[in-house]
């Protein structure tokens, strides 16, 4: 049997990033949502924000410590499948990486171990300035990863000397075009799969029992914010698909699967792309509602597939029906956001079962969301690991063979389908347990609310 390396890396490198991304699509946004709850009994001293800060610290303890592990195969991937691409974009890329190191990961490292373990060690205004500090180091990291990602995708402030990629202009580099779009795109992507969390969470906890303040807080907290950033997240998408269609036009004629270049296109809602005639079936499409929603115009002009060489053509079918998803799960985010509002002015908002339970079952939206964005941008640049400039099949190293990679991914999947389940096991325990017995670094009695004490002991290694 014939195993071809890039394909396999490429299958590897997907199962590695697709359950990595999870976690920052999470810690990222429950880092700023224990700041803002660690703020809020600063200065309000009320015990129902401790409980509940208590409760997501202990939370994202365990993400963070998986979402750490699994980081580290990223880097390590880029030597072992992917050695012609670091040593052809080394130069540009590497310090961005270590620019990541510098800020994001100075600050997680020296204040993570008072956000979960100094509550009785330092003032109160100390321990509130940690919880600020770990956010902002995780969104410092978004920062650096996504300049990096962005230069992939759309590079700029460079020169090439002997096939090798030099940095001419370190502000072009990491203001490359699209950086702006994808940074809001991704990190308030990141807060509405956090809030679409807290409110499954926060659901569970009002139907256990009604009368704990913990899940109203939490719950209603939720919703404000994705009252303000799913809305602004439409909008950012909006703006994201402009500046796709100005740099990367190959791409977004894949995503919308136009084949021809017209200024009359349709919107299509549902094909059965073929790359192999160039041509849709089954297509269901409104006329011309296509030009408007990509060029803000009824008679924008879209580029067509076949204004590009075959060669140069991603798998269509992929990242058509990634973003559909993507848009599917946008609008159910909308309509809950919409029902929300409608119980909250009626004062129903902790009292409809039924709009609790449907909370309690769009926790994973936002992941969901977040993998089918990911799979539309990465694949939609295919065939291109830097766009327009070096192919993904011409990264991997002559040396490296199919076995070699099928070795290391069924060492990959069994490691990550063992670690990952059961980190979501604790996770659900925690969960359970519910925020009155949840105590880090201080004692129930505390905590204001008598319970159980939980001994938690974190070991973490590598960049942790």
């Amino acid at each position: 049997m014939d195993l071809d390396p890039v394909l396999l890396s490429r299958l590897q490198f997907a199962w590695v990033i697709g359950w990595h991304i999870l976690l920052p699509a999470f810690t990222v946004g429950c880092a700023s949502f224990i700041a803002l709850l660690e703020g809020l009994h600063f200065f309000t001293k009320k015990d129902v924000y401790l409980r509940t800060s208590n409760f997501w610290i202990k939370i994202f303890s365990v993400a963070f410590g998986i979402g750490v592990v699994s980081g580290i195969v990223m880097p390590f991937q880029f030597g072992t499948n992917w050695s012609r691409y670091s040593d052809a974009v080394s130069n540009v890329l590497a310090p961005l990486f270590a620019y990541e190191g510098l800020t994001a990961f100075f600050l997680e490292a020296a204040f993570l171990g008072v956000l979960l373990f100094g509550r009785k060690l330092v003032p109160a205004g100390a321990h509130f300035f940690s919880a600020v500090m770990v956010a902002l180091g995780t969104l410092f990291s978004s920062f650096w990863i996504l300049a990096a990602n962005s230069w992939m995708q759309t590079p700029s402030g460079y020169q090439v000397s002997d096939g090798r990629f030099f940095p001419s202009d370190w502000v072009a580099v990491i203001f490359n075009p699209s950086f702006p779009y994808r940074l809001a795109h991704t990190v308030v992507g990141f807060y509405v799969t956090t809030a679409f969390v807290v409110v499954a969470v926060g659901a569970y906890l009002i139907r256990r029992q009604p009368s704990a303040p913990e899940g109203r807080t939490m719950f209603s907290m939720a919703f404000w914010l994705l009252t303000v950033l799913v809305p602004l997240q439409i909008l950012i998408g909006d703006q994201h698909g402009l500046n796709t269609l100005e740099h990367q036009p190959a791409k977004l004629a894949a995503i919308e699967a136009h084949w021809e270049t017209s200024n009359d296109v349709p919107l299509v809602l549902f094909a059965l792309p073929d790359n192999a005639t160039a041509s849709n079936r089954f297509t269901i499409a409104i006329p011309h509602l296509g030009s408007l929603v990509l060029t803000h115009s009824l008679d924008g002009t879209v580029k067509g597939l076949k204004d590009f060489s075959p060669d140069q053509w991603p798998p269509v079918a992929i990242p058509f029906f990634a973003f559909r998803l993507m848009v599917a799960v946008g609008f159910v985010m909308l309509g809950l956001v919409v029902g929300s509002l409608w119980l909250r002015g009626r004062g129903r908002l902790f009292e409809s079962r039924l709009f609790l339970r449907a909370c309690l079952w769009a926790g994973p939206l936002g992941f969901i969301a977040v993998l089918a964005g990911w799979t539309t941008t990465e694949v939609g640049r295919q065939p291109w690991i830097v766009y327009g400039l070096m192919r993904t099949a011409d990264a991997v190293p002559p040396s490296l063979t199919g076995f070699d990679v099928l070795l290391s991914f069924l060492g990959y999947a069994i490691v990550y389908l063992i670690v990952f389940p059961a980190g979501a096991i604790i996770m659900a325990r925690i969960v359970r347990k519910g925020p009155g017995d949840v105590t880090i670094g201080q004692s129930p009695v505390e905590s204001g609310r008598p319970s159980r004490p939980i001994t938690v002991q974190l070991q973490v290694s590598g960049d942790a």
